[in-house]
């Protein structure tokens, strides 16, 4: 079964309630790698409940709807699916604890050929539950690489954000352990290619991969290490693209520009010089 465009584009979400504490903040921290030096504030603030700072990237595992790309009426291929960009833009620091909605919706499906897959673009707005006020919005881009043919439509996607030519004005290492996707999943999704060996051998990885948007949480570590002087709520609004896969236990080298309130970055599976993450943007500073 084949994308039907207009069935996807009108598919329905049921609104998700949840409520998270500390404790989901903390797990979801060290499933980033944060706590790995015990004695560094940069992450005890995310791993003790005293004075509990929250990742702005922990906004991307709230509130999601369950691994509908599985269900055959959506005419996605699911075991060729690849993450293809996710972004996140913070109304407001995320609390330490709270109960939210989050509320999804299919925006752009693009059809890239027959023989190049399909983008599909995916919205969740996530708001508290008691003040109905939005905490943050988060899009998604799914390459869907078994599934082009059914026709342009004419929808488009966002660019992807130019790197400068330059050289990077900071460099940061994080290692990985060979748990972390097993840690991550914990909070961070439902994907079996991260846990089940005989899938990812049948989606062509050598082992289980690690989760994109892990990755993307520690390179969202690093711009708020080297550039926001550790503070993760000056991090307004972050965007990356997926460009291959890292395996746990490598080190994700995180490469970062600065221009302004404008943070450019790029992360490589460093062992094999691979780019992981690129086209990477953080808009930080003083909120309007």
């Amino acid at each position: 079964m084949a994308i039907d465009y207009d069935r996807l584009k009108a598919w329905r979400f049921d609104e998700i309630v949840q409520s998270y504490t500390g404790r989901d903040c903390i797990l979801y921290a060290l499933g980033l790698g944060l706590g790995s030096n015990p004695v560094d504030p940069a992450h005890l603030a995310y791993v003790w409940e005293r004075n509990l700072r929250v990742m702005p990237t922990f906004g991307l595992v709230l509130a999601k709807p369950a691994f509908w790309q599985k269900d055959p009426a959506t005419g996605i291929d699911w075991r060729r699916m690849l993450h293809g960009e996710e972004g996140i833009v913070l109304h407001k620091p995320l609390p330490p604890a709270a109960t939210v909605i989050g509320r999804t919706r299919i925006g752009a499906i693009v059809d890239k050929g027959r023989d190049r897959g399909a983008l599909i673009g995916v919205l969740r707005v996530i708001c508290e539950q008691q003040s109905g006020e939005p905490l943050a919005t988060v899009t998604s881009t799914i390459f869907c690489r078994g599934d082009g043919g059914f026709g342009d439509r004419g929808d488009t996607l966002p660019a992807p954000h130019p790197l400068p030519a330059r050289a990077p004005d900071a460099v940061v290492a994080s290692a990985t352990v060979n748990q972390t996707a097993l840690v991550y999943r914990l909070l961070g999704g439902e994907n079996p290619i991260h846990v089940d060996p005989d899938l990812a051998r049948q989606s062509g990885f050598e082992r289980p991969i690690l989760q994109g948007l892990c990755m993307f949480g520690i390179a969202t570590h690093a711009v708020i290490a080297t550039f926001c002087d550790g503070d993760p709520d000056a991090v307004r609004d972050l965007r990356v693209r997926f460009t291959a896969p890292a395996y746990p236990g490598e080190t994700i080298r995180t490469e970062l520009w600065r221009d302004g309130d404008v943070v450019s970055f790029r992360a490589f599976a460093d062992e094999r010089e691979v780019v992981v993450l690129s086209n990477g943007r953080a808009k930080i500073g003083p909120r309007p």
